[in-house]
């Protein structure tokens, strides 16, 4: 699915893959993030996503002007939890707010696991 944006010059269509990319970038900047999350349908295994792969742990759902994001992630262990979500939510926001240009509705944080780093 694409968004659909006009100016005075024409239309602009963005992919949601686009956005997800952005959003999952956004996210891996936030401290106490390990990582992206992929589920897998055998099992609800959770896997760590590479750099490269982190739109995977990114479902990006379009309502007319307005972006809805849900992000699986994988927190630090020993981290507070709550004050990360927030920061990966805001951060997100704002990335994804200025470089499209589309309002963000709601960002939803889904914790796949926890993992001690070393």
């Amino acid at each position: 699915m694409a968004v659909k944006l006009e100016n005075e010059y024409g239309y602009i269509y963005i992919n949601s893959e686009v956005i997800s990319s952005i959003a999952g970038a956004a996210a891996m900047e936030c401290y106490g993030l390990v990582g992206m999350a992929s589920k897998s349908a055998a099992g609800g295994i959770v896997k760590l996503l590479k750099r490269e792969n982190l739109s995977k742990g990114v479902k990006v759902h379009i309502e007319e002007n307005y972006v809805i994001i849900d992000l699986f992630v994988i927190v630090q262990f020993g981290t507070k939890i709550s004050v990360v979500a927030q920061n990966i939510i805001d951060k997100v926001k704002y990335s994804v707010e200025e470089q499209i240009g589309l309002k963000v509705k709601k960002i939803n944080i889904n914790i796949e696991g926890v993992r001690v780093q070393a």
